[in-house]
């Protein structure tokens, strides 16, 4: 274990650990649609992903022109729920992945706390990762700010630069590089040159293949 170059791994939730990005931004679409903005699910997952929820809606107040109505976000997290419920599923082979980490993990997103006892409860990662999830909501600044990496390290008693990061968005491999930590870019989702040019130091786009990419980066 001590020749090991990272001593903690921490994943990203959504579109890492579970394959939420698709349900969740198909029904951000309905929604700003619905309220008079044109978007298709793919101008939706160019803007919104990876980003926090304040963030999402300063985006959203200034396409309307005006202030958000107040029951957006409570109509969104009811519909999402309700979608995740019936579709949502554990990113393909992350079970086999973290079954084989011979390091520690833990997760940190820029979704709630209650988001992801939801996501991971519904897809069984919830054991796992318990005592060992960071949210956004636990610091000052959202990614693509390094804070919620930060934190999570500190919890962990790990320092940065002996850390892994993995992502699958822009936003998050840029937090991830300025929290001076290692950044995997997943690339499932996102394509692999935004993942470079947002500054991720490797790319992959098979989740099984994680854990032979740390170990070759072993120390």
């Amino acid at each position: 274990m001590s020749k090991k170059r990272f001593g903690l791994v921490i994943f990203d939730c959504d579109g890492v650990l579970v394959d939420s990005e698709l349900i969740t931004n198909r029904v951000f679409a309905q929604m700003l649609n619905e309220a008079g903005i044109a978007m298709s699910l793919e101008d939706v997952l160019e803007q919104f992903v990876g980003r926090s929820m304040p963030q999402c809606l300063a985006i959203v107040t200034g396409l309307l022109g005006r202030p958000v109505p107040d029951e957006f976000v409570q109509q969104f997290h009811q519909r999402a729920a309700a979608a995740l419920q019936s579709e949502l599923k554990a990113v393909p082979d992350i079970g086999t992945v973290l079954a084989a980490m011979c390091v520690p993990f833990c997760v940190a997103s820029s979704g709630t706390h209650e988001k992801m006892q939801t996501t991971l409860g519904i897809t069984g990662l919830l054991p796992q990762f318990r005592g060992k999830m960071y949210s956004v909501t636990e610091v000052a600044r959202s990614k693509p700010f390094p804070d919620v990496f930060l934190h999570a390290a500190s919890q962990q008693g790990v320092v940065p630069s002996a850390c892994a990061v993995i992502e699958d968005t822009p936003t998050g491999v840029t937090a991830g590089v300025a929290a001076g930590m290692t950044v995997f870019g997943y690339c499932a989702l996102t394509p692999r040159h935004r993942l470079i040019e947002a500054g991720a130091h490797h790319t992959f786009e098979r989740m099984r293949d994680l854990p032979g990419l740390l170990l070759a980066l072993a120390g």
